[in-house]
């Protein structure tokens, strides 16, 4: 009976970190979806779209030192002040802290702002939380990228 017990104990171990796992595993699957229609979202400069990934708090900060809210955010995107041509997502993580994500990646970009054409490449960290089972953008920080 001792045995029985040990065994029972052993699987239901296992099973319960299995269980957290395929819970993760659908949270990372969930915000990576939300990191790429934000990436699409971008490239579109579909101000409802975006609008919909974003917290009305959101923090959105520049490699610059540059910090907008959602409003200024949206609003230079759609008005083309931003205008991303193409946004690759390289090396990209995803943590899942609770109700929040930390997402990380190097955005390799075309823009053409002012009608400028520029290549890019910055460091990125997106602070994403899961508010009524929907993950929003709650905070972005671009960072310069080490030579």
């Amino acid at each position: 009976m001792k045995y029985v017990f040990t065994i029972l104990a052993v699987v239901l171990f296992l099973f319960s970190g299995s269980a957290q796992s395929i819970v993760k595993s659908k949270d990372e699957n969930a915000v990576a979806a939300r990191v790429e229609t934000f990436r699409e979202a971008l490239i579109d400069a579909d101000g409802s779209k975006l609008k919909e990934l974003t917290s009305d708090n959101l923090s959105y900060g520049h490699s610059n030192g540059n910090i907008q809210n959602q409003a200024v955010f949206i609003e230079k995107i759609v008005n083309g002040e931003s205008d991303f041509v193409m946004i690759e997502f390289q090396n990209q993580t995803i943590e899942i802290v609770g109700d929040m994500a930390i997402v990380r990646h190097n955005l390799a970009a075309h823009t053409k702002d002012g009608g400028v054409d520029k290549d890019i490449k910055i460091g990125i960290m997106l602070i994403w939380q899961k508010q009524k089972n929907k993950w929003l953008l709650v905070a972005r920080q671009a960072f310069k990228l080490p030579s």
